[in-house]
């Protein structure tokens, strides 16, 4: 079945959505291996890309979500980050740490070698629809982008056409973490624009602009008439959004001498990334009928199986993360792990205390009850 026959389908659908984080992408790996495993249970060779049909991913997210598209296995990804992630995340000789923090060209080189460098966003390679978030800094606009074959700016008439844009580029783009890498340039139509990582948009978190993408006529305009966009309801729509981590800064001894230039500059981005998962979550849980969640906040707890929100539930809706602050990792069962060193988006060192708090989430939160309905 090609990509135009599998979206214009008829039948439930479902969508993966993954957060941005850097090397912390490990941990929703381990919660991804879970998943993948409930989904497999007696299907040999099985991968998430026979079932899921829309990915999405910002930053390492998207990484991740490239990678499930094109059809590997949980297990592969994984090798990829743990033998990978060192070299993408190698440090510039001091004297030449003026640009960048980090260098860049092993990470292009990586992306290349993993997708290949030939191949574009249109590529059959592609077994699902795939949602990518960077930052156009050119337009100083986010830029959320896929795959879809009916989207008005994949029109393979149009000189522009995003299709034709290399994967490993799009991907690059939108883990260009500022500070840690330069801005990717790619030449869209006859321009060259320049693309930062998606986190520092509101999409750090993309499951609600997934849901958005897959469902509104406006981003559908090349499909059949009573085919734009994909049907909503409970049992015709199951979202999994899956996070990194949240690694919320308390500071109970914060004052107002405290709040300078250095702390604003190191704390603002991390501050604005957790504001923004959270908000998409939020927005997922009052549209959604959640069935997993941590609380949001003390004020409107975790809206499980929250009624009366809106007149009618469109999707079905589970959300896997975890905060990395002591009482988070605690109630996970990981009470020997330090949560400081495992919030750092270039912890290569903390892979393994990565993975283990990615297992323990999985282990604690990921339920096959949850999946009802939806698995083959």
């Amino acid at each position: 079945m090609s990509l135009r026959e599998r979206v214009l389908s008829k039948g439930p659908k479902k969508l993966l959505a993954i957060d941005g984080g850097g090397i912390r992408g490990v941990l929703a790996l381990e919660i991804l291996s879970k998943i993948e495993a409930i989904f497999a249970k007696g299907r040999e060779g099985y991968v998430l890309a026979n079932d899921f049909d829309y990915i999405a991913g910002t930053s390492t997210g998207g990484i991740i979500a490239s990678g499930l598209s094109c059809g590997m296995r949980v297990s592969d990804i994984m090798d990829f980050y743990v033998q990978s992630g060192p070299k993408m995340f190698e440090k510039e000789w001091l004297l030449k740490r003026v640009y960048a923090d980090f260098r860049s060209e092993p990470l292009a080189l990586e992306l290349q070698r993993v997708f290949g460098a030939d191949t574009t966003l249109g590529s059959k390679k592609l077994r699902t629809l795939l949602l990518l978030v960077m930052r156009n800094a050119t337009t100083d606009s986010p830029w959320p982008i896929s795959n879809n074959p009916f989207a008005k700016y994949n029109n393979p008439q149009r000189a522009n056409c995003n299709c034709l844009i290399p994967l490993w580029q799009l991907v690059r783009a939108s883990t260009a973490a500022p500070t840690y890498f330069p801005p990717e340039p790619i030449k869209v139509g006859d321009k060259i624009h320049l693309f930062v990582d998606g986190g520092v948009t509101v999409y750090n978190n993309p499951a609600f602009q997934m849901v958005l993408m897959a469902t509104l006529d406006r981003y559908w305009p090349l499909a059949p008439e009573g085919q734009r966009g994909w049907a909503t309801g409970e049992k015709e729509m199951l979202v999994v959004s899956v996070g990194t981590g949240l690694s919320p800064i308390a500071d109970d001894a914060l004052t107002p001498a405290n709040m300078n230039l250095l702390y604003n500059a190191s704390h603002i981005p991390s501050a604005l990334m957790n504001a923004a998962q959270i908000e998409q979550d939020l927005l997922c849980r009052v549209f959604g009928n959640c069935l997993a969640g941590d609380q949001i906040d003390r004020e409107i707890g975790d809206l499980i199986d929250a009624q009366g929100l809106v007149a009618e539930k469109r999707f079905t809706y589970v959300r896997y993360n975890t905060e990395l602050t002591r009482p988070g990792l605690d109630a996970v069962g990981c009470e020997r792990i330090d949560p400081l060193p495992i919030r750092n988006l270039a912890a290569v060192s903390q892979i393994d205390a990565l993975r283990e708090v990615g297992r323990a989430v999985a282990d604690w939160k990921v339920k096959v009850a949850h999946f009802d309905g939806f698995l083959a």
